[in-house]
């Protein structure tokens, strides 16, 4: 089995499933499906969301894991976020930077601070 493709490798054009086969009985159902939004990442990336997913979102485990320093992993999620079609911090209108959110998060996750404490510094910002 090989991965499904999101692009075409010839044009870079937007595939389009057209055939689903049962693997226990063969049946086939023709059609046009769509493969998701996750088509549109490369293998790399793919991997990435899964370790990101894995890890429970939690970069500072990526960070161990990976051997990489959290710039990069924010990098490499910001590649994904794009990916998708989406713009990184889009949505975000704090006045936070992303060292000041680490930093609290941090303090919360290892219990310099507790949640309400977390949560005040978080909305102070905003």
């Amino acid at each position: 089995m090989y991965p499904l493709l999101g692009n075409c490798p010839v044009c870079g054009g937007e595939l389009a499933v057209t055939t689903l086969t049962c693997r226990e009985c063969d049946t086939t159902i023709q059609g046009r499906f769509t493969a998701g939004p996750f088509s549109a990442l490369n293998p790399q990336q793919l991997e990435f969301v899964e370790l990101f997913v894995r890890n429970e979102g939690k970069i500072t485990r990526m960070e161990a894991e990976l051997g990489l320093s959290y710039p990069t992993i924010r990098n490499r999620l910001h590649e994904v976020i794009r990916a998708l079609g989406y713009e990184p911090g889009g949505e975000d209108a704090s006045g936070l930077t992303e060292d000041d959110r680490r930093t609290i998060l941090e303090d919360l996750e290892t219990g310099k601070i507790n949640y309400e404490e977390a949560m005040r510094l978080l909305k102070e910002s905003e």
